[in-house]
C-alpha cells in the first residue's frame, strides 16, 4: 500500500542473508562503477522485445528458454548489488527452463507465457524451494503449502519462476514512517534511472526489476498505489486490475476490499498477455465470482493502435497540475497527444476525494480489516512462525534489531487495538460508506460527462530515498478513490524530467473496464514511444 501523501513515505536499507536461496545484497552506487552490460539474448533487445517476440525467437530455435533465462540470471547478478530488486532467485529457474524448452520441442506449448522468466513480488506463496516473506525475517520459517492462484496460472501458462522481488515490508502497513522499498530480508530497493530516488512502493522491486530488465515479466501488488506509483517511477506500465479480476489467494493480505495483484512490465503489450494468462474465477477468493469473461480471449482485440479514437477522455487536473513543472509539461503534452490519436477531451473531469470520509471510515475499515485477513493468513499457512498480528507484534519486539531498526510497527498496534469483526456493524458502516463513495466519485463523474476514462499524472517524480512526502502543496493521490471503489487503474510511461526522473500518467475507468484501458494506454503508448532504458546514474546534480 503507498502513502495517503503525494509521495512515498520515508524509507531506508538494512540486508539480512536468506538460508539455502541466493540473495545478493543491496550496496551503495558509487560514480566509478562501469555501466550495465547491454540488456541482449541472441541479438534481441530485451529493453524492446515483447512477450510475443520472444515466443517467435523461442519458435523459431534461434532463442531458448534456458538461454534467456541465463541472460536474465547474469543480470540479476551484475545490477542487483546497485539495485536490490531481487531478493530470491528461485534455485530451479534454469531447471524449470529446460522442462519448457522440452515441452516447445514437443510441439505442446502450455500457454502464451511459455518459458518467458517471470519475478514475483514476495508476498506470493509458492510451493517451492523459496520463501515468501513478506519483507520480514518473522516468516523465512513459512513453508506454503501450495502456489498462490495467480502463481498456479502463471505455471500452466508455461512461465518460468525466476524469483521473488523485494518490496515495501509488509507492503507498507507496518508505519506510518515506513522506507518505501526496505524490507529486512532484501533491504534497500533503488530506482534503475537514478540510484539515490525512490522506487515507490511497496511493489518497488517488481517495478525496478522490470525496469531494469531481470525479468520479461513481474507481479506487483496494489492496496493503495502499489503497482501504479512503483510504475510511475521506474517508467514501466502497471495495472491495478477490478477488485478480484486477479484472485488473490495465496498473497499475504492488507485486506480483501482493496488488495489487487497485477503485472509490472515494460511494455503494455506484455502486461495485457501476462493479465489474460494471471485472470479469472477462483473459488477460494469470492470477489472473483464474476471474473470470467471479463477480458476478451484474444488479446488482439485488447492491443489495437486506434482504441483512443472516438473515445471521450476525461482529464483530471485538480491536486496533479500546478505543483511541479516537469509534470505539467508532460501532462499537457499527454492531453494533445490524445487529442491526436482522435480522443474526445473533455476538461474538469476531477475524481474527488472525501478527505473527512478517508480518515473516518477508510483507515478505520482497513485496519479491521487487516487485522481479520492477516490473522487467516498466518493461522492457515503452514510451518515455523507467528500465527496471528498479536504474536508478529511480540516476534518484531523480540527481533527489535533487525525489524525495528529503522521504523516502529505504529499500524500494526492500531490494527490489533480493533476487534478484527468483519460482522460488527461499526465496521461495516465504515466499509459500506468509503466503497460506496469513491465508487460514485468516479461512476457519477463517467455518467455525467459520457466519459469511457479519465486521464491525469499518476505521481509526482521520484524523491530521494528517506524522503518524507507531504506538505501544503502536496500532490494528491490518484489512487485512493480506485482503489476504495475496487476498480481498474493503469499507469504508462510519459515522459521525463529535465534531470531524467520518469513520469507517468493514468488511465481510469469504472468496474471490469479493464480491458479497455488497456486498449486505451496501449495506444498511447504506441504513439508515444516515450519509454527510455534506465541509465543507473548515482545521483543527480
Amino acid at each position: 500500500m503507498r502513502p495517503a501523501v503525494s509521495t512515498p513515505l520515508r524509507r531506508t536499507a538494512v540486508a539480512a542473508a536468506l538460508a539455502s536461496v541466493c540473495l545478493a545484497t543491496p550496496l551503495a552506487a558509487h560514480a566509478d562503477e562501469a555501466p550495465p552490460t547491454s540488456a541482449t539474448a541472441k541479438g534481441l533487445d530485451l529493453e524492446r522485445v515483447t512477450i510475443l517476440d520472444l515466443q517467435q525467437a523461442m519458435n523459431g530455435k534461434r532463442l531458448t528458454s534456458e538461454q534467456l533465462t541465463q541472460v536474465y540470471l547474469r543480470r540479476i547478478k551484475e545490477l542487483n548489488p546497485r539495485l536490490g530488486a531481487v531478493v530470491t532467485v528461485n534455485p530451479d529457474a534454469v531447471a524449470l527452463a529446460r522442462r519448457s524448452d522440452a515441452v516447445r520441442r514437443s510441439g505442446k506449448a502450455r500457454g502464451p507465457l511459455e518459458g518467458i522468466p517471470v519475478l514475483l513480488k514476495d508476498n506470493m506463496d509458492t510451493a517451492d524451494r523459496q520463501p515468501t516473506t513478506a519483507g520480514s525475517t518473522a516468516l523465512l520459517g513459512a513453508r506454503p503449502a501450495k502456489d498462490a492462484f495467480l502463481v498456479r496460472r502463471l505455471r500452466e501458462a508455461g512461465a518460468v519462476i525466476l524469483g521473488k522481488a523485494n518490496m515495501t515490508q509488509w507492503a507498507n502497513f507496518r508505519s506510518p514512517a515506513a522506507i518505501a522499498g526496505w524490507s529486512a530480508t532484501g533491504g534497500q530497493t533503488h530506482n534503475p534511472y537514478v540510484l539515490d530516488r525512490s522506487p515507490c512502493g511497496s511493489s518497488s522491486g517488481s517495478a525496478a526489476a522490470a525496469a531494469a530488465s531481470l525479468a520479461a515479466v513481474t507481479i506487483g501488488t496494489d492496496t493503495g498505489g502499489s503497482i501504479v506509483c512503483p510504475a510511475s517511477m521506474t517508467s514501466t506500465v502497471g495495472v491495478k486490475p477490478t477488485l478480484g479480476l486477479v484472485s488473490r489467494a495465496g498473497v499475504v493480505p492488507i485486506t480483501a476490499r482493496h488488495d489487487s495483484p497485477g503485472p509490472i512490465t515494460r511494455n503494455t503489450t506484455d502486461a495485457a498477455l501476462t493479465l489474460l494468462a494471471i485472470y479469472g474465477p477462483d473459488a477460494a477468493d469470492p470477489d472473483s465470482a464474476q471474473a470470467a469473461g471479463k477480458l476478451p480471449a484474444d488479446y488482439r482485440t485488447v492491443l489495437d493502435r486506434d482504441a483512443l479514437r472516438g473515445k471521450r477522455i476525461g482529464v483530471w487536473r485538480k491536486g496533479h497540475v500546478g505543483i511541479d513543472p516537469d509534470i505539467d509539461r508532460v501532462f499537457e503534452a499527454t492531453v494533445k497527444r490524445l487529442r491526436d490519436l482522435g480522443a474526445i477531451v473533455v476538461e474538469g473531469a476531477d475524481v474527488l476525494t472525501d478527505d473527512k470520509a478517508v480518515a473516518e471510515h477508510l483507515y478505520p475499515a482497513v485496519l479491521t480489516e487487516f487485522k481479520h485477513d492477516l490473522n487467516a493468513y498466518l493461522a492457515a499457512t503452514p510451518g515455523e512462525h507467528p500465527r496471528s498480528l498479536k504474536e508478529l507484534i511480540a516476534y518484531n519486539k523480540q527481533h527489535a534489531k533487525t525489524e525495528l531498526a529503522k521504523f516502529g510497527q505504529e499500524i500494526f498496534e492500531m490494527a490489533e487495538k480493533t476487534d478484527g469483526d468483519l460482522s460488527n456493524p461499526v465496521y461495516r458502516e465504515h466499509r459500506d460508506t468509503v466503497t460506496t463513495q469513491a465508487r460514485r466519485s468516479i461512476d457519477d463523474l463517467l455518467a455525467k460527462y459520457r466519459l469511457d476514462a479519465v486521464v491525469t499524472p499518476t505521481d509526482l517524480p521520484a524523491p530521494k530515498i528517506d524522503y518524507q512526502g507531504g506538505g501544503e502543496n502536496a500532490f494528491v493521490n490518484s489512487s485512493t478513490n480506485t482503489s476504495a471503489a475496487g476498480y481498474p487503474h493503469i499507469s504508462v510511461p510519459a515522459g521525463y524530467t529535465r534531470g531524467g526522473l520518469p513520469l507517468g500518467v493514468s488511465f481510469i475507468g469504472t468496474r471490469f473496464a479493464d480491458a479497455r484501458l488497456l486498449g486505451y494506454a496501449y495506444a498511447y503508448e504506441q504513439a508515444t514511444q516515450a519509454r527510455k532504458a534506465p541509465r543507473y546514474l548515482p545521483t543527480l546534480p
